[in-house]
C-alpha cells in the first residue's frame, strides 16, 4: 500500500525524471529551497532488490554532485562499447601473452630461480663457432674470465 502512496504522491512532487540505467534503474532529482538557498536532492529508484552495486559509474558520480549534469543515453552507448572494446583488447592482450609465454617455454630451458641471474656465457660463445682450445681461450680472456 506503501508503494502505491509514493507513487501517487510522486506525481504531485516537483521531481524530475533524469533518466534510466540499462538495469532499469531510474534516476530523479528534486529542487527545494532551504534556508533560502536553492538545493538539489538526486535520488535513485531501483528495479527490483535494492543493489547499489548496479549502479554505473557514471550514475554514482551524478548522484554524488561529480557531475552536474546527469549521463545521457548517447554518453552511456559510446562508454559501453569503449568498455567492450577494452574488454576485448584486454582478453586479446592475455592470449598473446599465454601464446608468447608458450613459444619461450618450449624453446628455452627452465631457469633455476635459487640462483642469481647473471649472463649466459655458453650460449654467447656458442655464437662464435666451434671453438678450438685456443680460441675459447682467447674469447674467455676478452671476457676477462681466466680459466685455471
Amino acid at each position: 500500500m506503501s508503494k502505491l502512496f509514493q507513487r501517487v504522491a510522486g506525481f504531485f512532487t516537483n521531481r524530475t525524471m533524469m533518466g534510466m540505467d540499462k538495469a532499469g534503474n531510474r534516476y530523479f532529482a528534486k529542487k527545494d529551497e532551504v534556508d533560502g538557498i536553492m538545493k538539489e536532492k538526486r535520488w535513485v529508484v531501483f528495479k527490483g532488490e535494492e543493489d547499489p552495486t548496479s549502479i554505473p559509474v557514471e550514475w554514482i558520480c551524478w548522484l554524488n554532485g561529480q557531475r552536474k549534469r546527469a549521463p545521457t543515453p548517447e554518453e552511456l552507448m559510446d562508454l559501453e562499447a569503449r568498455r567492450e572494446r577494452v574488454r576485448q583488447n584486454v582478453a586479446l592482450l592475455k592470449k598473446e601473452e599465454e601464446e608468447r609465454k608458450a613459444r619461450e617455454g618450449s624453446t628455452s630451458k627452465v631457469i633455476n630461480s635459487d640462483k642469481v641471474g647473471g649472463p649466459d656465457l655458453k650460449s654467447f660463445i656458442r655464437q662464435f663457432g666451434v671453438p678450438s682450445e685456443g680460441n675459447l681461450s682467447f674469447i674467455l680472456s676478452r671476457l676477462q674470465i681466466h680459466v685455471a
